[in-house]
């Protein structure tokens, strides 16, 4: 699909370089990939800041330096653990050049996988929903960049499949931004394990998102 796959957030500075880990292994990636995990359970539950760098250690059993041997620190953890998210939501929309479907199918696809990708992050995919404000302005910068990238590519198959008969709908970005906010919101009320399943709630959020959209 010719999508973007990086898991990395946007470089800090030299002087606030990442850990003291440098040339990535697969025992190093296996190390990275537990403290994540550790991690992405403290945030969930009390939250980005109510979580410290002792407490990521205690869960793992491990010591201070081994934390710190991977990360800096844990507004880098935090930030590392919403790219991914990022990534997959916001290239949602990206498609072959190839790829000679009508937008609408295009869109509804899409939207789809946009939904999908956010259910497939959970909880991480909520941060930056939850607490926008403990991110870095470099962090919120590229990431606002992706956003915009995704909202260009949507508008742009929402207005063609307008002309094509397939939508009915005023402003473009105001139903791109409608339609977009009801993955958005799933953080106010979606659980794993509850009553609806991920691809119940798929299928519920992109019926609905098909109204907003006047899908013919």
């Amino acid at each position: 699909m010719g999508r973007t796959t990086t898991t990395t957030p946007p470089s800090r500075s030299a002087s606030e370089a990442t850990g003291r880990q440098r040339a990535a292994t697969e025992a190093t990636d296996l190390q990275r990939e537990r403290i994540l995990q550790a991690a992405t359970t403290l945030f969930a539950e009390q939250g980005y800041a109510a979580t410290t760098m002792a407490q990521i250690v205690r869960k793992l059993g491990v010591t201070k330096p081994f934390v710190y041997y991977y990360f800096r620190d844990k507004q880098e953890i935090f930030e590392r653990l919403s790219w991914r998210p990022a990534v997959d939501c916001f290239t949602s929309m990206d498609f072959p050049p190839d790829d000679i479907r009508p937008a609408r199918a295009k869109v509804t696809e899409g939207i789809e996988r946009l939904i999908r990708a956010t259910i497939a992050h959970h909880p991480c995919a909520v941060f930056p929903y939850r607490e926008p404000q403990a991110y870095r302005p470099a962090y919120r910068a590229a990431q606002k960049k992706l956003a915009r990238h995704f909202y260009d590519k949507l508008c742009a198959l929402l207005e063609e499949g307008r002309r094509d008969g397939d939508f009915d709908f005023d402003d473009p970005m105001v139903t791109a931004l409608a339609a977009c906010s009801l993955p958005g919101f799933l953080y106010t009320w979606y659980r794993p394990g509850g009553r609806l399943t991920a691809e119940e709630t798929v299928a519920a959020l992109s019926k609905l998102a098909w109204r907003v959209l006047g899908l013919r």
